[in-house]
């Protein structure tokens, strides 16, 4: 019974007396099998008493009760919003896919209260915001028994409906501003446009332009300014990280017209990244992780802008739970002891 609120019965019957019934384990006598979860025909129950088979325990469903597959196809349907396909149930389970490239919305308490209806009805799903590509097999429904009652299966729809959908990236211009201080070598700026390319190949997003200007308030400011007027997205690599709102690349963005959204982050490697705005074109300070092609918290801002999921302060305050991301071997000293601004930089070698 599903969650104790009745649902299916189960009974050990002779072969001919299951005919129409679900066979709870698998049958197999002299050659003779029928599967868990198959019917029972007219056919099978003759071929198993023929060969012996005295009784096998099956499954009855009740008047009320919503087959398992046709219970996963409809919670599978309810759930499912733009940029998802769903594949056929089979043995209680519909899987759901990416139908595009993008990022995956999880509206989490939806999902959490799906899964509160009743032990018989589960849904699982890849982390919310996870960037996923088309084909990606993004969540699962399974239906635990035979079957579920029609009113959990209902309630269950009404909790879950619209909990996911797959924003697809959009194609968007970027703009790479890179500000230049004694010590930092072009071959470090070089490389951090060919990783930067690489980050925006999986979006569709093309680099358009690459700036270099002084790590100076006023030339960056003007180097924003007229980028504001090519680009989708604008992103600032500082030859120092950011260390305050006062800093060069805060600073620029501000005396440019645009503002600050929000500065630092509780994900690392990627505590200091800056997110801003100017003519509603969003401008990403980049932390110094970001030079390196390893998953960080740029990763995490990027993907969700180009995929036109808004990204304010309060979303990056929520990043905290699963943000302490793997350790960087390269780093000048570990997590544990000294707390430096270098160590926060996490700066690719």
């Amino acid at each position: 019974a599903a969650g104790g609120e009745g649902g299916v019965k189960f009974e050990s019957l002779a072969p001919r007396a299951a005919v129409g019934a679900i066979v709870a384990h698998t049958a197999r006598i002299g050659g003779v099998s029928l599967k868990k979860g198959a019917l029972v025909t007219p056919e099978a129950a003759e071929a198993l008493a023929a060969a012996g088979l005295e009784s096998l325990v099956v499954a009855r469903l009740e008047a009320d009760d919503v087959g398992e597959d046709e219970a996963a196809a409809a919670l599978a349907a309810a759930v499912a919003g733009e940029g998802i396909r769903i594949e056929r149930a089979f043995t209680g389970r519909a899987n759901l896919f990416a139908a595009r490239a993008g990022v995956l919305r999880a509206d989490v308490a939806r999902v959490d209260a799906l899964n509160a209806v009743d032990e018989a009805i589960t849904l699982a799903t890849l982390p919310a915001m996870k960037p996923v590509v088309e084909g990606e097999m993004i969540a699962t429904v399974k239906i635990i028994p035979f079957a579920a009652p029609r009113a959990l299966v209902e309630r269950a729809i009404a909790a879950g409906a619209g909990a996911l959908a797959v924003a697809g990236y959009r194609p968007m211009r970027v703009i790479a501003i890179s500000t230049l201080a004694p010590g930092l070598k072009p071959s470090v700026i070089d490389k951090t446009m060919r990783v930067l390319v690489e980050r925006l190949a999986p979006t569709g997003a093309k680099l358009v332009g690459e700036r270099r200007v002084a790590h100076a308030p006023q030339a960056l400011a003007q180097a924003i300014a007229a980028a504001r007027e090519e680009a989708d997205l604008i992103i600032v690599f500082g030859a120092s990280a950011i260390t305050d709102r006062r800093d060069v690349i805060p600073a620029a963005l501000e005396a440019a017209g645009g503002e600050v959204a929000h500065f630092g982050m509780p994900v690392d490697p990627g505590n200091l990244l800056m997110i801003g705005a100017i003519g509603g074109k969003p401008v990403i300070g980049a932390p110094g992780c970001a030079r390196s092609p390893r998953e960080n918290g740029f990763d995490w801002v990027l993907h969700r802008l180009i995929a036109g999921v808004p990204v304010g302060a309060a979303d990056i305050r929520g990043m905290g739970v699963g943000g302490l991301l793997m350790e960087i071997v390269s780093r000048p000293q570990p997590r544990e002891g000294g707390d430096s601004h270098e160590d926060d930089d996490d700066r690719a070698p």
